[in-house]
């Protein structure tokens, strides 16, 4: 394919210098916009300089969400939800392999010709590596989730110097904010978005600190997820699980790894992707489908017939556990590993289940992410934080200071 020069309106403009400060400072996401000649567009496009869900939304759908309607309030613009689960999974995937099974799917059968995704680098298992994946053995290198801050837009410079005209695009949702701002940039003809939920990123550092804190083997760890069991669950190289629950976190020494930007985010559910694959939402060992828009239900109709699936379902009371994990969190309270265990436990039996999970972990992160803005960056508040995050914070009692 023969390569194209930048369009005129930003080919003048440079990538961000190596070492230089980021425009979002101490916030920025790492999301890669700044390390191509769309830096032009930063100002408009970063999430964490001009937050624009709503208008994003319109845009992206046809509509923004219904702050009336209990389900749009919390997990955004959607036709339907639904758990799923792969009938045949992909060997080695991080679930069953549904989204790898979609970008698959749209290369074979010609609706893209690129997929930008993230595979690791050759030296280290969690160290992201961005693509432009034009072969389904590419998309495969990329399966795992990388839980690390990873530029996956730095690739969009290849994408309009190839000459492509249909891509596909996986991410989370600080890099879909800035990609729905500059798409029309990106010289498309039709593009597609997968969405992941995504919270609590680290840099690999932090990673590190993370690993070493909490799982026994850290450097057998594969992969990892916060799972609806309250517990996190480490997959080894061994292929055995180390399951770790919540409750006996290292507080204390965990609350400063996580990413500025992520205890700054609001957009848990990846609000502006057109198909989103998660896991919160569904029961253990499905995962979570929220369909956005058409273009949507076009993606996940290529691999219905692999599937196996259910309704989505909701039991369960998040309020009281949510408003206590605030001053717990707040102090930085471990409970000993006895303890929290049992309290593991009880809460898997009698605690929030599906949907509430999900509203569970959505509401005690954005009260905690909401006093993290207003402590920290006071000045943005007000327009920072999305309308429907200040109504679902309103629900509990925080903190005077």
């Amino acid at each position: 394919m023969t390569a194209v020069q930048p369009s005129p309106k930003h080919q003048k403009s440079k990538a961000l210098k190596p070492g230089s400060r980021p425009p979002a400072k101490e916030l920025c996401s790492e999301c890669g916009l700044c390390d191509t000649y769309y830096i032009h567009y930063v100002k408009e496009a970063c999430a964490f300089l001009n937050q624009q869900i709503a208008t994003l939304e319109e845009s992206a759908h046809g509509l923004s969400r219904n702050l009336e309607n209990p389900d749009e309030l919390y997990f955004g613009v959607h036709q339907h939800m639904m758990a799923a689960r792969k009938q045949e999974p992909i060997a080695g995937a991080q679930w069953t392999g549904i989204v790898s099974t979609i970008a698959c799917s749209m290369l074979d059968r010609g609706l893209v010709e690129g997929v930008v995704c993230v595979q690791n680098t050759p030296e280290d298992r969690f160290g992201p590596m961005p693509i432009l994946a034009r072969t389904k053995a590419e998309v495969l290198a990329a399966k795992v989730n990388k839980p690390t801050l990873s530029p996956n837009l730095s690739v969009l410079e290849q994408v309009e110097q190839s000459g492509m005209k249909r891509l596909l695009v996986i991410g989370v949702g600080c890099q879909i904010q800035a990609l729905r701002s500059v798409q029309k940039e990106l010289g498309l003809e039709k593009l597609y978005v997968l969405g992941t939920p995504c919270v609590d990123n680290v840099s690999r550092e932090g990673l590190q600190k993370f690993l070493e804190t909490t799982s026994k083997s850290p450097e057998t760890v594969v992969h990892y997820e916060f799972m609806q069991d309250f517990r996190i669950h480490f997959k080894h190289e061994d292929g055995s699980i180390e399951k770790v629950p919540f409750f006996g976190l290292n507080t204390k020494e965990l609350k400063d790894v996580f990413a500025p930007s992520c205890l700054s985010c609001f957009d848990y559910v990846n609000s502006l992707a057109d198909l989103v694959v998660g896991y919160m939402g569904a029961p253990y060992g499905w995962q979570w489908i929220v369909v956005r828009n058409q273009t949507g239900q076009e993606m996940l109709d290529l691999v219905t017939e692999q599937l196996e699936t259910q309704p989505v379902m909701s039991r369960g009371d998040r309020h009281a556990a949510v408003q206590q994990s605030i001053p717990a969190y707040e102090k930085g309270v471990t409970l000993p590993m006895w303890a929290a265990k049992l309290m593991g436990v009880a809460i898997e039996r009698i605690g929030p289940k599906g949907l509430e999970y999900a509203r569970f972990s959505i509401d005690s992160h954005f009260t905690r992410n909401y006093l993290y803005v207003k402590r920290n960056h006071p000045e943005k508040l007000e327009a920072h934080v999305p309308e429907f995050a200040k109504q679902i914070v309103s629900q509990y009692q925080l903190p005077e200071s």
